[in-house]
């Protein structure tokens, strides 16, 4: 990876000027193109780079959003509820970590769980909590090395729809 890749809260720096598209923030979280739009609308993973604004427009998603997808969509392969998963997001969102690579979500598949320390993934198991966690450091590589191939998209990039329609409107 290059020097900018290096990050100090376990993620990249963020770019405002580029993203990911749909397209690519779906493969790289392993959901389809259905599920990343409808997780948009309905505000559960929102673009932070760009959003869509009308016909023609395309969302641009940050690492960070396809990290949170891509943990979304963990959580819904073990059988967490959309509600539930609602929460953990907001947690996430909410928490300010320090290193989101130390992260644990742990769930007993009613309700998530987020750990910051192995202490408190001792306590939650210890209390018959925890019956699978996910660690956010491994997806986050996992997501890295699936971006690596592909680099992100300037927001000046006009997909080939909204040319057509520049074109036909000149």
């Amino acid at each position: 990876m290059s020097e900018e890749m290096l990050f100090r809260d376990g993620l990249p720096d963020e770019d405002k000027n580029s993203g990911y598209r749909g397209a690519s923030a779906a493969a790289a979280a392993g959901i389809s193109y259905r599920q990343l739009d409808y997780w948009a609308r309905t505000g559960l993973v929102m673009p932070t780079v760009q959003d869509a604004h009308g016909s023609g427009s395309q969302r641009l998603y940050s690492f960070r959003d396809i990290l949170v997808l891509k943990l979304v969509k963990r959580l819904l392969d073990v059988g967490v509820s959309l509600q539930q998963i609602r929460n953990a997001v907001d947690t996430l969102r909410s928490t300010g970590v320090e290193d989101l690579a130390k992260i644990t979500l742990m769930s007993d598949g009613a309700s998530v769980y987020l750990c910051t320390s192995q202490d408190e993934v001792i306590d939650l198991l210890g209390q018959g909590q925890g019956v699978f966690g996910i660690a956010v450091g491994r997806v986050l590589r996992e997501v890295e090395t699936s971006l690596v191939e592909m680099g992100p998209e300037e927001l000046t990039h006009v997909d080939e729809l909204a040319a057509r329609r520049a074109q036909r409107t000149a």
